[in-house]
């Protein structure tokens, strides 16, 4: 059985997410385990494999080691027949490529620096800022509901839960809002924050090593 390290309302909580949309999680082994976090708390925990004691990151069965969210997702989706991706060959693959890719490689160096109040010219003319990645979402999705059509996708979960993390740098676009608002509908957002929950006391329950 794969093995995810996860830190309850941190980036891995998004692939808790995609496993309970799937219907997927309960062939996961999910270890909790903290992290240090942005306000000072937390702690790198012993018990997470992740090189740099950061999550997510996943073992799978042969020993493997997948790291970065997009890589863990879409290996997930893979893994279980791919129930919320074009499979190769089919339509909108190359979409789904492109927004995973996107996501690591210009939404979240954007939103970081945005909450770091990070600028230089050398990062604007390589990343570009919020708004061309407001422009990228709202050309991708047209008159879609979602990304990929008219159905959820892992490439919707990823990309909305950037905004879902911080609201507050959030295009201010009638079309993205509205489709991050979908994405959260779609989930199951009662049973991700029940888990979470769950994670919560698990972790105030372990003595630090």
């Amino acid at each position: 059985m794969p093995k995810l390290f996860h830190s309850p309302n941190t980036r891995s909580s998004r692939v808790v997410a995609q496993l309970m949309q799937m219907g997927h999680l309960n062939d996961v082994e999910v270890v909790v385990v903290d992290v240090p976090r942005h306000d000072g708390g937390g702690r790198r925990d012993p018990r997470n494999a992740h090189p740099e004691g950061k999550v997510p990151f996943l073992i799978t069965d042969d020993g493997q080691e997948v790291r970065e969210s997009a890589a863990i997702m879409m290996y997930l989706e893979e893994l279980f027949d791919q129930p919320l991706s074009p499979k190769p060959g089919t339509d909108e693959r190359g979409a789904y490529l492109t927004w995973m890719a996107y996501y690591g490689g210009v939404l979240e160096p954007v939103l970081v620096a945005s909450v770091a109040g990070f600028e230089h010219p050398a990062f604007a003319s390589t990343f570009r800022s919020m708004a061309e990645i407001g422009a990228a979402i709202e050309r991708g999705l047209g008159d879609k509901p979602f990304l990929l059509g008219s159905e959820l996708s892992t490439a919707d979960i990823l990309m909305a839960s950037a905004f879902q993390w911080a609201p507050q740098f959030m295009p201010d676009s009638t079309v993205i809002k509205a489709w991050v608002k979908r994405v959260g509908e779609t989930m199951d957002g009662a049973a991700l924050q029940a888990f979470e929950a769950a994670a919560m006391e698990q972790l105030a329950a372990v003595e630090p090593a």
